[in-house]
């Protein structure tokens, strides 16, 4: 009885070096390629440079599904766009604003997502500022003289600079004081707006109706050179964005009374509804086929730039990996399945849609990995509330080359993600769905959502590390041996020190931005 019980523990001691040799072959074989044939550039340049930005409803937006599909059927990979709505449809065209008056200058700006268009050949006319007006009611008497005007909503800035240039040059009394005026204008011009009785998306509306020609903001982001770009909420006439140094020269001159004049020129066009997709491809798994390890990044992006960081890194990573994958590995043991997701910027559409659509699969979901954040090396990683996550993703981690996880951040168990991004679409679902999150790389100033969010703010050497920290988790994911615990801890309020609620699933928006259809002229 002894022999047969040291002649089966040794079976077991070889068979589980065999494995852990095997292990690290394929993971050598992830470093390699990562390292030496990554084609991490191609794909920026080609989504990035060839394809530009994506935003939901866009000709764009499908270009950038289709070249997905394409890419990874050229890998050999079996892809997919799958429809899970409707989105108003828009196509931006040319953006040209030029001062005509008191000076000739071309001003640094553009047309907002979904903004209707100028007339053929554009419109000259004088720009004036919101004024500061007592009420409601001195408001609307104030509207008709907007008709045939150009008219300024946003607060001027006092300063172009960051704070952090006013840190390293200024005195410390100048900074303060800085800090102290724009405080005192940022409330003063809210309490501006507020006397109107309307709202950031009334406003505009009821400017148009009153007859403006169109709407001029500034949303800087307080980096230089940076502006926020979201969405025109006027139907009828162009709402555009200028930079904090040309929206702060064309104030002065209005409160100076000099009367400056625009032209602008905004050419774009709806194009009814269109169909919305989220692109899924995907490895089929060998012993367990209908057990998936997933990843996730969404598609989309916002008009500004070319959405590199927001979320074209992400994009282009798990695209990567999946090529990384199935190069070295492309017989795994369970499905590697990919959501590529649509309308992630509206309130994370396609990852809820595919959440929604697909309920069957949701209990064979071993875990998925998102990531979005922006372009740096991945930083911290939270257990979302899985009560054993820190056991498996500490294991998988430990496999990942120490120069890689050294300076990552963890916190275990967690607390469920209830907003920001597409892993909380799963997790509100049960599934053990984490965030890659990122270093920052001033991702908040200069690139979310900004007309800086290009292809030459992508730090490649930090994606590479991403792609083979990521692809190292998938592959020890797919073979481990059973399914990983799910069981959740309820979390606590820290006010209270009550138990709350898990998130719970939310459906998504299957036929968007109809509200603000244009009304005909």
């Amino acid at each position: 009885m002894k022999k047969i019980y040291r002649y089966g523990l040794g079976l077991l001691l070889l068979v589980s070096v065999k494995v852990q040799a095997q292990n690290q072959q394929v993971i050598d074989a992830i470093i390699k390629e990562a390292k030496e044939n990554s084609q991490l550039e191609t794909l920026a340049h080609e989504l990035l440079d060839g394809i530009g930005p994506r935003l939901v409803g866009t000709p764009q937006m499908q270009q950038a599904h289709d070249w997905t599909v394409k890419q990874y059927q050229n890998w050999g990979i079996e892809a997919k766009n799958e429809k899970w709505g409707e989105w108003r449809g828009w196509d931006r065209g040319t953006t040209h604003i030029d001062m005509i008056e008191p000076w000739v200058r071309t001003l640094a700006g553009t047309q907002l997502s979904w903004s209707p268009s100028s007339p053929e050949g554009g419109l000259t006319a004088e720009v004036i500022v919101l004024p500061d007006l007592e009420d409601s009611v001195a408001f609307q008497k104030w509207l008709p003289s907007v008709k045939g005007k150009y008219v300024m909503i946003s607060a001027p800035q006092l300063t172009g600079r960051p704070d952090d240039n006013w840190e390293k040059w200024g005195t410390e009394e100048s900074f303060e004081a800085i800090k102290e005026k724009r405080a005192a204008l940022e409330r003063a011009w809210l309490d501006r707006t507020q006397k109107t009785g309307k709202n950031r998306t009334s406003l505009p509306i009821a400017l148009e109706n009153a007859g403006a020609v169109g709407v001029v903001t500034s949303y800087w982001s307080r980096a230089l050179g940076a502006n926020k770009i979201f969405s025109a909420s006027t139907r009828q006439v162009p709402t555009i964005d200028l930079s904090i140094e040309d929206y702060g020269m064309l104030f002065r001159l209005v409160e100076s009374g000099k009367k400056p004049k625009i032209h602008v020129n905004a050419q774009s066009k709806e194009t009814g509804l269109q169909p919305t997709f989220n692109t899924i491809a995907e490895i089929k798994g060998t012993e367990k086929p209908e057990e998936y390890v997933m990843l996730s990044a969404h598609l989309d992006s916002w008009q500004g730039g070319t959405g590199a960081t927001d979320n074209g890194s992400g994009t282009i990573l798990m695209m990567e990996v999946m090529r990384i994958l199935k190069k070295v590995y492309p017989n795994p043991k369970r499905t590697i399945l990919v959501g590529h997701w649509g309308s992630e910027e509206q309130g994370l559409n396609g990852s809820r849609a595919f959440v929604e659509d697909h309920p069957e699969m949701l209990e064979k979901i071993q875990v998925l990995f998102n990531q979005d954040n922006g372009t740096g090396r991945i930083a911290n990683i939270s257990g979302q509330g899985f009560v054993d996550s820190y056991e498996y993703l500490g294991r998988w981690l430990n496999k990942v080359p120490r120069e890689i996880t050294r300076d990552i951040e963890t916190s275990f168990p967690g607390n469920p993600g209830s907003g920001g991004t597409d892993h909380v679409s799963f997790v509100a679902a049960g599934v053990p769905a984490f965030n890659l999150s990122s270093l920052a790389w001033d991702y908040g100033t200069i690139t979310w959502h900004t007309n800086l969010d290009t292809y030459d703010k992508l730090v490649f050497d930090d994606i590479k590390n991403n792609a083979i920290l990521t692809a190292i988790m998938v592959y020890m994911a797919c073979e481990e041996e059973n399914m990983v615990s799910k069981k959740m801890r309820i979390p606590v309020d820290f006010r209270t020190g009550e138990p709350t609620e898990w998130p719970s699933k939310r459906s998504p928006t299957r036929q968007g931005g109809i509200l603000f259809q244009r009304i005909a002229r």
